[in-house]
């Protein structure tokens, strides 16, 4: 019988403490960061600019289309016969 569902080793989000333990270890080089950042922005560097609305605005909405490549798709009506 194959197990379906439930708990599974590794899945999902990291405990909290975990996620502390990583924002503690980058913690030193958030000066750094921030500044490395900040030069991005001053030189209108691509990445910075991006990154600040990204974070600043957020995403706009995506449209994703999984099935045509945008083309538009012909679809027949299907009838049973004997209905009307």
């Amino acid at each position: 019988m194959s197990k379906r569902g439930g708990a599974r080793e590794g899945a999902g989000r990291k405990p909290k403490a975990t996620e502390q333990k990583i924002a503690e270890t980058l913690e030193p080089y958030h000066p750094k960061a921030m500044a490395a950042f900040n030069v991005g922005l001053q030189n209108n560097e691509r990445w910075a600019v991006e990154l600040f609305f990204k974070y600043f605005y957020g995403l706009p909405k995506q449209q994703i289309d999984h099935t045509t490549d945008g083309e538009k798709m012909n679809v027949p009506i299907i009838t049973i016969h004997g209905e009307h």
